[in-house]
């Protein structure tokens, strides 16, 4: 016997009950997981439909209890069934519970009242209500009667405005609605940014844009479905060939999902693509109410709009005849998701796009080893735009080595060349970008005597410094008053190492009196329309410097930008990651590039202290083939994603022991199967799996919650797809309330 454990209504209120019938005989086979079935409910048995979550062997109650599924149900809600049936692998790669992956798919937990703006018109010619009024007056029915005085005399009133000025109830308009004096007319009204589309001419593409474009409309016409890879330096006009191609998948009726790294980019973006397709466009990202949420997916459902723009949760927006998926900059590593289930958005677009029969674009300046790896293997097809767009030219980039900076006693945080050029451009009236990787006061505080460092009490990690005179913690928002002496030793030498950005932003102002700057990073950005307003006032030339963290160096198109300042460049060199090389790599090439994207030269200067490593030197170069190159050769050596995969296995508890015992446990029951093979499909010795650990997590303790962390690690991810199958039958056969484990598939960090 099998059972399905069905939801009864997809309204997100009730998505975490689940009901359990048992798989009739002449449906055996045939019921998949997404079905729409028809159900008996309830105590009378009335006949509803819903949707199949899970199908297991196991009942949940006595089977002679359980009632039998009616029939599969033909005409479900394709988009919804698709939808279910993208959830039900994303549990099944990613390790989680069906619900989890569902509310993840469909992310409005609860559906939100539509706004609606309401018209109230009159219905009779003004002589019919003329008379219908002195009637209202003899019978002093004074609210009625001033209602309809106003009527005859605007023809229309707003809604709104007549029951809250006019102090008319809803009875007294319902009444004379039915009498025939007036109707109420009702428009749906959406909660979404509006910006006015342009008629400007769209851009002629140049001949390498339109090679790539015309490649993938003709795969289009042919209805053949692949996934694309476009290496576009920094500024070679990638937008313009989405946009190109985008405007083909709407013309044969079909919709597209382009997705963007974070949310300082959805305006911009956002603005090109309006002034291209007008309000048929619509954006999706975390600083939007449930109400603005909730409605640009009814009007996507609706087909009220043919684009959506945002961050990896605008790919779950329901559409009905999805052709094309962009993933922009898809090399950032907000496309992965923190939380369970720890999806890809590229691996689930892709998963998305064969669902519906559509194509998937992936563009970068510098792409993911893991997407180039997958090009090199014939996986996806690869494009290159090596020249920049409309005769821009890449700009001049030059090493500061800090190292000698401090040799000849310059101890600043600017190197005497950064601090030269900033001079130059401010007697220039040319805009500056300064980037450094991390935020605020972001230095941990210690003491010169005895080298105590402060630390949160509730996490494995130090403090860092804030203004205000604060210590925070940045994992779990731990905050306490800065310290004069040390708590160890008493010492007045304790203090913080200050390398932030509200450091460099003083700093600024001291050595550049005259320079109007902007701060752009988290503790500045947390305002709903925050990012949208320090943009536009740097667009505006409201400033003449914008410092910032990561988010101001990626996709920005400034064109009175001629300098960037790179400080610190080796910083992320730091990360106990073995993608560190990769993101350094990444960020310093896409910083560059903000440089010289107008008609003026630009120029970059990294700052750093290790001036040989090789991230550094392609990305002064911007040469991606040479740093993937090396690069892979690394993976390939140490036996790294994309050439081999991984698997974290990460148990947490609030009781150390048990979170050591458990990962323990879980060790011995996976060592076993590696060592018999056979649990493992056919485990050949040729596939060899490397068990690491279980051992303290890097950060050992956050918010009272201690981690421990194994590691696996396959060429094949079948195997490791079987491991973590594995290791969720341990779990559902020695339950423990006290303990939470996840799974983590190629991560892209260390735990």
């Amino acid at each position: 016997m099998s059972y399905a454990n069905i939801i009864v209504n997809i309204s997100h209120e009730n998505l975490d009950k689940t009901f359990q019938y048992t798989v009739p005989s002449h449906l055996e086979g045939t019921v998949s997981v997404g079905d729409y079935v028809s159900i008996p409910f309830g105590k009378g048995n009335r006949q509803i439909n819903g949707y199949v979550m899970e199908l297991t062997d196991t009942p949940a109650f006595d089977p002679a209890k359980q009632k039998e599924i009616l029939s599969i149900v033909k005409d479900a809600d394709p988009v919804e069934s698709k939808l279910l049936k993208l959830a039900a692998w994303m549990k099944e790669r990613y390790g989680s519970t069906m619900i989890t992956a569902l509310k993840t798919v469909l992310p409005t937990r609860k559906k939100i009242r539509g706004q609606e703006k309401k018209t109230i018109i009159l219905v009779p010619d003004a002589d019919t209500a003329a008379d219908q009024l002195r009637i209202f007056e003899q019978k002093h029915q004074t609210a009625r009667a001033r209602l309809l005085r106003e009527l005859i005399r605007e023809k229309e009133l707003d809604y709104r405005l007549v029951t809250s000025k006019l102090n008319i109830s809803p009875a007294t308009l319902k009444l004379l609605e039915e009498m025939g004096i007036l109707r109420i007319d009702s428009e749906r009204v959406y909660r979404n940014m509006k910006i006015e589309a342009s008629d400007s001419m769209k851009p002629v593409l140049n001949p390498a844009q339109k090679k790539i474009a015309d490649s993938i409309l003709s795969d289009l016409k042919q209805n053949k479905r692949k996934t694309y890879l476009i290496r576009g330096i920094t500024g070679s006009g990638k937008t313009e060939v989405y946009m190109e191609i985008i405007e083909a998948v709407i013309s044969r009726g079909r919709q597209a999902i382009v997705l963007i790294p974070e949310i300082a980019l959805t305006y911009q973006t956002v603005l090109r693509f309006y002034k291209r397709f007008g309000d048929r466009v619509s954006t999706l990202h975390s600083k939007l109410s449930e109400g603005e949420r909730y409605d640009q997916f009814e009007r996507a459902k609706k087909g009220e709009i043919d684009v959506m723009i945002g961050p990896r949760s605008a790919l779950f927006t329901p559409f009905g005849n999805l052709g094309l998926i962009v993933i922009d900059e898809e090399h950032e590593s907000t496309y992965k998701s923190e939380n369970m289930p720890k999806y890809h958005a590229r691996e689930v677009a892709e998963e998305l796009a064969r669902l519906h029969g559509a194509s998937l674009i992936l563009g970068s300046a510098t792409p993911s080893l893991n997407s180039y790896y997958e090009a090199m293997q014939g996986n996806y097809q690869l494009f290159t735009l090596d020249q920049r767009a409309k005769e821009a030219h890449l700009p001049e980039v030059e090493i500061t080595d800090l190292r000698e900076e401090l040799k000849k006693g310059n101890r600043s945080i600017f190197g005497t060349s950064l601090r030269e050029q900033i001079f130059d451009r401010l007697e220039k009236n040319e805009q500056v970008m300064l980037f450094l990787n991390r935020r605020g006061y972001a230095g941990f505080v210690s003491c010169r005597s005895c080298g105590h460092v402060m630390t949160c009490p509730h996490c494995d990690v130090s403090l860092s410094e804030h203004r205000g005179g604060k210590l925070i913690c940045h994992y779990c928002g731990y905050e306490q008053k800065s310290v004069t002496a040390c708590p160890e030793c008493g010492s007045k030498m304790i203090g913080g190492m200050r390398a932030g950005t509200q450091q460099i932003e003083e700093q600024i102002k001291k050595i550049f009196p005259q320079a109007r700057v902007l701060r752009m990073d988290a503790d500045t950005t947390k305002k709903k329309d925050s990012y949208e307003q320090i943009l536009s006032a740097f667009a505006n030339r409201e400033a003449d410097i914008l410092v910032g963290t990561q988010m101001i160096v990626k996709g920005h198109d400034f064109p009175y930008v001629t300098l960037v300042g790179i400080l610190a460049a080796d910083l992320s060199l730091y990360a106990n990651d073995y993608r560190a090389s990769e993101r350094t790599f990444q960020l310093l090439t896409q910083a560059a590039g903000r440089a010289g994207r107008g008609d003026r030269t630009g120029n970059v200067v990294i700052q750093t202290y290790q001036p040989e490593h090789y991230s550094i030197v392609y990305a002064s170069k911007q040469d991606y083939e040479g740093f993937y190159t090396e690069e892979i050769a690394y993976r390939k050596l140490l036996g790294y994603p994309p050439v081999s995969h991984l698997l974290a296995i990460l148990c947490e508890s609030s009781e150390e022991e048990k979170a050591e015992a458990y990962a323990r446990q879980i060790s011995q029951v996976l060592k076993k199967a590696i060592e018999d093979g056979q649990s493992l499909s056919g485990l050949t010795e040729y596939d060899i799996i490397n068990l690491i650990g279980p051992a303290d997590a890097t950060v050992k303790k956050i918010s009272d919650v201690y981690r421990q962390v194994l590691y696996l690690k396959a060429q094949d991810m079948q195997k490791l797809k079987t491991v973590k199958d594995l290791t969720e039958q341990y779990l559902e056969e020695h339950p423990d309330a006290k303990i939470r484990v996840t799974f983590d598939l190629d991560p892209l960090h260390g735990y």
